[in-house]
């Protein structure tokens, strides 16, 4: 009984349920924090605040004090309760005490102990189940009896009544069976959704795993970068001091001789004023005897003493341009030391194949520009021609990472990429893109799309692209396209798995591309 007065004390008198975060007014009742908080919110409009259960009044909104000790004795008592009451439903005939319920009736809508369903009726229409606060969703709303049948036809539980009423004719099975069919469907969509989930997270490992690869990847980039860059720092200030002491080596020599030559002359030219000094005096003299003694001067003026002079001011020289501009040369060394540094090779030329282009695009004498034509090329026609307006690389690459580049400012209708040398060279398929062994971008006026197996991925429109830069990662499976404008955009990456050695592939329908450059291979 006194467990029955006290779970009686641990209701809320606005849910009629046990305290949640209970708090309480100043007039000492309590209430959980949620159901005071939408009481007094609806008493706002009015402007006066009322206690559900006094009445008592308040002239401003009432401060809300949590109940520290109401709050530990909820706690203690749901703490206490037995496991079969953890789901809150109790014996409904145990009035005294609170008794956990065992088994529900479905006909008396009742749950009941262990004691009362021993004594309870065991009549066909008693029906129990698993303790539940919802019995009245098993009766049948219209009949209100026991719901036993499944109509197949309109995908409802139904009642004895029903069967043979409102749903005769229809396919009617028991709960049971229809229950069983049911759980047989949501295991295969269980098996089927176990299989894709796998599959999404073979794919996230897969994805994971290539985020690895990358970060280490940058991780290797970014060391030999750093190497690089300072071993360029390292050469490009030992050549600067080597170059500013060649420049203050030569210009103290210069500055000696210069020197010496000042001194030289500064002493001719005192001796000069001296004589001049002289010759002054004897032309104020008045007695012609002691002017006409004096020895003749006429030697202090004479033309090869000023040569002579001339002579040594044109010996100094000037700064050695030549020997500084060779220790400047360096710069080319370092730049091709950057190369070697990047690349395992120098660039290598990348030529189209004449033996495959068509006879309605024009190859250069060079062998690196191809233009759509209107004029039959007459080649002969071979097993490796092809018939559209497209070219392949002489070249091919099996392995390793390369880039090249295509000049395309001078055509508004092309296709760039690559291809294998069993690619089609007959009808539409054998367009570059329109297959499966190859890939392209394409541009057609503005619009700009990248091509495989006749899929076709639309790109921005009116993308600024006068230059094509491809690389290829044959091992990764990937084909980058950039747009080489300023600044340098990526287009699209595509990733397949390459089986067979790759052509670069060209395709001019108006104007032509060049390709420019060579092709750059680079390591890992």
């Amino acid at each position: 009984m006194a467990s029955a007065d006290l779970r009686q004390e641990l209701d809320c008198s606005i849910c009629l349920n046990i305290y949640t975060d209970p708090v309480t007014l100043r007039c000492g009742h309590n209430f959980c924090r949620v159901c005071i908080d939408c009481v007094l919110d609806s008493q706002k409009a009015s402007g006066v605040y009322t206690c559900p259960d006094c009445r008592a009044e308040f002239k401003k909104r009432p401060a809300l004090i949590r109940s520290i000790t109401l709050c530990n004795i909820v706690g203690s008592f749901l703490s206490s309760r037995p496991d079969k009451g953890e789901t809150g439903i109790f014996c409904t005939y145990c009035v005294d005490s609170l008794v956990p319920a065992d088994k529900s009736c479905l006909h008396c809508e009742a749950s009941l102990c262990d004691n009362h369903v021993r004594v309870h009726s065991k009549s066909a229409e008693h029906v129990f189940s698993d303790p539940s606060t919802s019995l009245g969703n098993r009766k049948c709303p219209v009949h209100k009896k026991i719901l036993e049948y499944y109509c197949t036809e309109d995908t409802v539980c139904i009642c004895v009544y029903c069967a043979v009423g409102e749903h005769r004719g229809h396919r009617v099975e028991m709960l049971d069976e229809a229950s069983a069919k049911k759980k047989e469907k949501l295991r295969n969509v269980l098996q089927t959704l176990t299989t894709k989930r796998e599959e999404t997270e073979k794919s996230v490992q897969r994805l994971q795993e290539r985020k690895r690869e990358d970060q280490e990847k940058a991780i290797g980039v970014t060391e030999r970068a750093t190497v690089l860059f300072r071993d360029i720092r390292r050469q490009l200030e030992d050549l600067e001091r080597r170059v500013l002491s060649e420049i203050s080596r030569q210009e103290e020599s210069v500055s000696l001789s210069v020197s010496d030559l000042i001194q030289q002359l500064e002493i001719r030219k005192d001796e000069l004023s001296r004589k001049m000094r002289n010759i002054e005096e004897l032309c104020n003299m008045c007695d012609p005897v002691t002017v006409l003694q004096e020895p003749d001067t006429g030697d202090l003026c004479d033309t090869e003493d000023r040569e002579r002079h001339d002579e040594q001011v044109h010996g100094i020289g000037d700064l050695d341009m030549g020997l500084i501009s060779g220790k400047l040369h360096t710069l080319s060394d370092i730049i091709a030391g950057i190369n070697t540094g990047i690349f395992v090779q120098e660039p290598t030329e990348i030529l189209l194949d004449v033996n495959t282009a068509s006879n309605n695009i024009h190859i250069s004498g060079d062998r690196k520009t191809a233009s759509g034509s209107d004029i039959d090329q007459n080649r002969p026609e071979t097993p490796n021609r092809f018939q559209c307006h497209q070219v392949i690389s002489t070249g091919r690459f099996s392995s390793g990472r390369h880039y090249w580049e295509v000049d395309v400012s001078k055509s508004v209708s092309w296709r760039v990429g690559m291809c294998y040398p069993s690619i089609d060279r007959r009808g539409g398929q054998s367009r570059i893109g329109n297959n499966k062994k190859s890939w392209c971008l394409d541009r057609h006026y503005n619009q700009y799309s990248v091509i495989h197996d006749g899929e076709v991925i639309q790109l921005s429109d009116n993308i600024p692209c006068d230059r094509v830069r491809i690389y290829l990662d044959y091992e990764a499976g990937q084909l980058f396209f950039y747009s080489l404008c300023d600044p340098i955009s990526h287009l699209h990456t595509i990733t397949a798995t390459f089986t067979e050695p790759l052509h670069a592939a060209l395709g001019a329908w108006r104007g032509s591309i060049k390709i420019s450059g060579g092709v750059r291979t680079w390591e890992k």
